[in-house]
């Protein structure tokens, strides 16, 4: 063979050989990349029954101000803002005493002139009686001269002594007839005086009605504290819907009688309001204690405690959470003056601290066919495991039923890379 020929062959053997070489790295390129499972520990030592939650500050005590009951409508000439302190006795709003005014002069009138009356009807109650007085001693003589004049009857005729028993009858006649119109015009004069005195009663009444109502045009707060200032419903016709943004009361406004005004809200008593999970329902109680922390206050806690928790989950109805709540009061055990209403804070609930027990991150836990399982690693891969679970906190779940050291998958290995929601939806979540 020439020595060209020798070289063809040895170029194309060596490009079969690279030819070769080729396809095996591709191939071995193209081979599916193993799943990198991330794991941890089975641990033993002490955990701390912790509940974490955020709430705001709210004022258990407070006083609520109200329009007061008053015919017709209030008009506001001064009202203190939200956020502007007082003390007890205080005026807070201000209202238009201008008709309240008007009505207690129309009531002093009417009473003074009810007086006038009362008066003149006892003046003429009196002159009536002079009068009847003196009617009824003519209608008493008139008898007693005809009783004489029938003593007589012996020395007169027939004719005479009919005549002096008639006369004696009719003055006795009129004399019962005088006494009982006497009678009756009395008790005609006190009804009417009864009448003129009910009005003058009437009108007293309403003098103290409006004096009262004048007082009431100045509201004053009770308890020392912060105003907090109410939203003026009225302000667009009575329209409403939830979330629509409404001015508060000012001066100037129109009121409705009973309509809350203002709260005065007593900064020295603040609680922090909190909802709570149901999977640590379990974990809290009263008593408990607990730190308060701020973001306005970044490095200061306040010390706190448990005052209640709720018997049974509340849930908003415009909410989209499936998880049950339970509403949860804090008492700050130090004065907190600094901070106001709606300041929102960080909760930290201290339970019991658990020696010597197993635990692991909550992610490792999940649920199959309701049973807890935790999937443990073994030479040929992850085996899932049914564990007991005894507590729960957001970053510990406390287990029985394994061994310390135990390495365990933090993910779902039976999920494969890339998914769809609905494979994982059916492999199950973790707890």
């Amino acid at each position: 063979m020439s020595k060209k020929a020798k070289r063809g062959v040895m170029a194309g053997a060596l490009i079969t050989v690279l030819v070769v070489v080729g396809f095996a790295v591709g191939a071995r390129q193209l081979e599916p990349a193993e799943k990198m499972i991330p794991t941890t520990v089975v641990q033993r030592g002490e955990v701390e029954i912790r509940v974490v939650t955020t709430g705001e500050f709210r004022a258990p005590h407070s006083a609520m101000l109200v329009g007061p009951q008053v015919n017709g409508t209030l008009q506001i000439i001064s009202m203190l803002t939200t956020g502007a302190k007082v003390k007890a006795g205080d005026v807070v709003v201000e209202f238009d005493p201008s008709e309240q005014e008007y009505n207690y002069e129309q009531a002093d009138s009417q009473f003074r002139q009810a007086e006038q009356e009362i008066v003149k009807s006892k003046a003429d109650a009196a002159v009536q009686a002079a009068e009847d007085q003196t009617a009824l001693l003519k209608a008493k003589f008139d008898v007693r001269r005809a009783e004489l004049e029938v003593q007589r009857n012996e020395l007169l005729s027939e004719i005479d002594i009919r005549k002096n028993n008639l006369a004696l009858e009719e003055a006795k006649r009129k004399l019962k007839q005088l006494e009982e119109d006497v009678k009756s015009r009395a008790l005609a004069g006190q009804a009417g005086l009864d009448v003129v005195q009910a009005k003058r009663d009437a009108a007293r009444l309403s003098m103290q009605v409006a004096k009262t109502n004048i007082e009431n045009m100045t509201v004053k707060s009770p308890i020392d504290g912060v105003v907090s200032a109410k939203e003026n419903r009225d302000a667009t016709g009575g329209f409403w819907t939830p979330g629509m943004v409404l001015p508060e009361y000012r001066a100037g406004d129109l009121v409705f009688p009973g309509r809350p005004l203002a709260e005065v809200l007593d900064l020295a008593q603040m609680e922090v309001q909190a909802k709570i999970s149901e999977t640590d329902r379990a974990n809290v109680s009263s008593n408990q204690a607990a730190e308060v922390k701020v973001d306005a206050h970044p490095g200061l806690v306040y010390p706190a405690k448990v005052k209640n928790v709720a018997g049974l989950a509340a849930r908003d109805r415009w909410s989209n959470e499936s998880s049950k709540m339970f509403d949860t009061s804090f008492v700050i055990d130090q004065s907190v003056t600094d901070l106001k209403p709606g300041v929102s804070a960080l909760v930290i609930i201290h339970g019991n601290k658990l020696s010597n027990v197993l635990y692991l991150p909550p992610q490792c836990l999940f649920d199959r066919d309701g049973k807890q399982i935790i999937y443990a690693k073994s030479a040929t891969g992850f085996e899932p495991l049914e564990v007991q679970v005894k507590y729960r906190t957001e970053t510990r779940v406390i287990v029985e039923g394994v061994k310390e050291g135990l390495e365990v998958s933090l993910i779902d290995p039976t999920i494969r890379p890339g998914a769809s929601a609905k494979d994982k939806k059916a492999a199950g979540g973790a707890m």
